[in-house]
């Protein structure tokens, strides 16, 4: 029986005061083991400062907002190892916060070789990364393989990043430059993602550039009054929902309720309904403590017309039927 794992929404008052609250639920699909992990972690400029402040010391003057999805294959180990590694790395940067995305690039790099060097772990472990990081109204996305980050903006579905498959045309010309192959989707034969941290069996040496790559694509925007919420998920729910999909659903659940971690666990259960085979992680992210507003749509006070041409052209189509 698949089992899942609900994490209370955790809220942070960001600069510009931009309201954040989060709702995250992971849980098995067909596959039996869950191998992905979440990362949800809000560090504000309060009077008591979070217990990992010191992972956080150079964060001073803004506030942060990290929402990870990690999602494992070949056992936990790398999707555990950079859970609890990564966003050390970003913080401790030299380039951060102001040059952020040498930070991010810089420490998915770290990370990799880190749990190669991780002895005591089984480094053919792997793991795809998707991180949003949020300051202000700042907001940047880093993904490194298939899973998902998708804006609501007012309705619309925005994709912030690109599933990272093999086949995907970008990512097989990058892969075949570099000496790799593609049977039957995967990554010469063994993988399903173009891009990955871990893996190590595959990649062999940290000095190779081989084709698995564990550099983040990154997406970065500012975020508006008509950005609503943001989704992350595993590719176990686009796999089988559109992004534009899960836009509706939430916006929908949200005008109901307004809690985000119900969003989330509607997304995982009409994803099970689905029938989903793979493992579900899925967080919902609100930049609001209000519900979105409905969406009037403006009558037309022009009136239209059409040409005698164009008349003549609409009978002949309907005399045809």
């Amino acid at each position: 029986m698949a089992t899942g794992t609900e994490l209370s929404p955790q809220m942070a008052v960001m600069d510009g005061g931009c309201l954040k609250e989060t709702g995250v639920t992971t849980m098995e699909g067909q596959n039996y083991n869950n191998d992905d992990t979440l990362e949800s972690m809000a560090q504000t400029n309060t009077r008591k400062p979070p217990r990992n402040l010191s992972v956080m010391r150079h964060c001073t003057s803004s506030a942060l907002l990290a929402e990870s999805v990690f999602d494992g294959h070949g056992g936990i180990d790398a999707a555990s190892f950079i859970r609890k590694s990564i966003l050390n790395y970003i913080v401790e940067d030299s380039h951060f916060p102001s040059g952020m995305k040498k930070a991010v690039k810089s420490a998915f790099v770290k990370a990799d070789h880190a749990f190669a060097d991780a002895a005591t772990l089984d480094s053919s472990s792997g793991t795809t990364a998707l991180t949003a990081l949020i300051m202000g109204r700042t907001m940047l996305i880093a993904n490194a393989g298939d899973s998902r980050a998708v804006l609501g903006k007012r309705g619309r579905a925005i994709e912030l990043s690109k599933d990272h498959k093999p086949n995907c045309t970008s990512e097989r010309l990058r892969i075949e430059k570099l000496g790799g192959v593609i049977y039957d989707g995967y990554l010469n034969g063994q993988l399903s993602v173009a891009r990955a941290l871990g893996d190590w069996h595959i990649k062999g040496s940290k000095c190779s550039n081989g084709p698995l790559s564990s550099e983040p694509e990154l997406e970065d925007i500012v975020l508006t009054e008509e950005d609503e919420f943001l989704v992350l998920g595993c590719d176990g729910l686009w796999d089988v929902m559109s992004s534009q999909c899960a836009v509706t659903m939430v916006r929908k659940e949200l005008m109901v309720h307004n809690d985000p971690e119900k969003c989330s666990r509607a997304l995982v259960k009409e994803a099970l309904q689905r029938n989903t085979c793979d493992n579900l992680t899925v967080i919902v992210v609100c930049f609001s403590s209000d519900p979105p507003p409905k969406i009037e749509i403006p009558k037309s006070h022009k009136r239209r017309s059409i040409s005698a041409e164009g008349l003549d052209l609409l009978k002949g189509v309907l005399n045809g039927l």
